[in-house]
């Protein structure tokens, strides 16, 4: 079966989850910068068997679009033309990176491996991929 993958968009860091072949379930995969995302996703769409790819649709408290949004439309537009073949949802991100944060101080770890930002971004992928099988 074909999994579902998931971005959490920085201008820095992307954060990506991925699901099991049954997309029952979200699994933080890694943390890649941003600036070599395209390859990451060349490397692995196919070798994943992705067959959708949610991106975290950023907006503030008012719904109003994030300033990021921009850019992740810029790397949605340049997604669909290399993968035509991958469809692109987007998932509300409001608040991902407040219960990644609550979710990574429940889990138990250590102080210094909790100010990793690369975990929250990853966990924050995770939440957002795990929000939308829940919805879809």
């Amino acid at each position: 079966m074909s999994r579902i993958m998931a971005i959490d968009f920085g201008m820095k860091r992307t954060g990506i989850a991925i699901s099991d072949e049954m997309n029952l379930i979200a699994s933080g995969l890694c943390t890649v910068e941003t600036s070599q995302l395209m390859d990451f996703l060349k490397e692995n769409i196919a070798s994943k068997n992705i067959s959708t790819l949610v991106v975290g649709l950023p907006t503030q408290i008012d719904g109003t679009p994030s300033a990021i949004e921009k850019n992740i439309l810029f790397f949605i537009e340049d997604f669909q033309q290399l993968f035509p073949h991958i469809k692109v949802e987007r998932e509300d991100e409001r608040y991902t990176s407040k219960m990644a944060a609550e979710t990574i101080y429940q889990s138990g770890i250590k102080k210094k491996k909790r100010q990793n930002k690369a975990l929250l971004d990853e966990t924050s992928a995770t939440i957002i991929l795990q929000s939308y099988m829940y919805n879809n």
